[in-house]
């Protein structure tokens, strides 16, 4: 990387910006900027993406607005030692791909068993209900990484994005003061 593009990406790390391709150019953008220009994903397929968004805007409403798939597609594209989710701190080993894609097809499988569709087209009730099952156990026909853990580390995820940012700590109204500030973004 030139000392440019040291310099562009490192004012984008201020602003958590994350690293996106936009028509073969590689460009600088948060990942809810990415969602509102509806920046092609590189890993989630649009089935994945789906249930993805509506598991993030269960567990914490604006998730799918912030851009939820972007961000955890953009650090699914990485190498692993480069991925800044917390699944990497949590002895699941690479690729982190799979995780996610186990977890959200174990949640559409149970969700087809219980409701008769997928979970991204389960009414919010529906939604609420089905989370409420996974983060206290595998329901039955559960597939996947432990379900409480695919919870738990996708909640982490919808966090992350939400208010794990600048912006985020003062939509809390909590100063941003990290003891050292980042490089890079997340």
């Amino acid at each position: 990387m030139d000392s440019f593009e040291r310099r562009t990406f490192m004012k984008g790390a201020a602003v958590s910006a994350l690293v996106f391709t936009v028509g073969g150019t590689d460009v600088l953008l948060t990942a809810r900027e990415a969602y509102a220009q509806n920046v092609p994903l590189k890993v989630l397929a649009p089935g994945e993406r789906a249930a993805l968004e509506a598991l993030g805007d269960t567990l914490l409403p604006g998730a799918k607005d912030a851009g939820l798939a972007h961000y955890l597609d953009a650090q699914l594209s990485v190498a692993p030692s480069e991925c800044m989710l917390l699944i990497r701190t949590l002895d699941v080993p690479p690729p982190y791909t799979t995780f996610y894609r186990k977890g959200l097809e174990g949640l559409d499988q149970v969700s087809q068993k219980l409701h008769g569709g997928k979970f991204a087209a389960l009414t919010p009730t529906e939604r609420h209900g089905l989370v409420d099952q996974i983060r206290q156990k595998n329901p039955d026909g559960w597939a996947g990484p432990p379900s409480p853990f695919f919870y738990f580390v996708t909640r982490v995820d919808a966090v992350d994005v939400c208010y794990g940012t600048v912006e985020g700590f003062e939509k809390l109204s909590i100063p941003y003061m990290p003891h050292i500030l980042p490089t890079r973004s997340w």
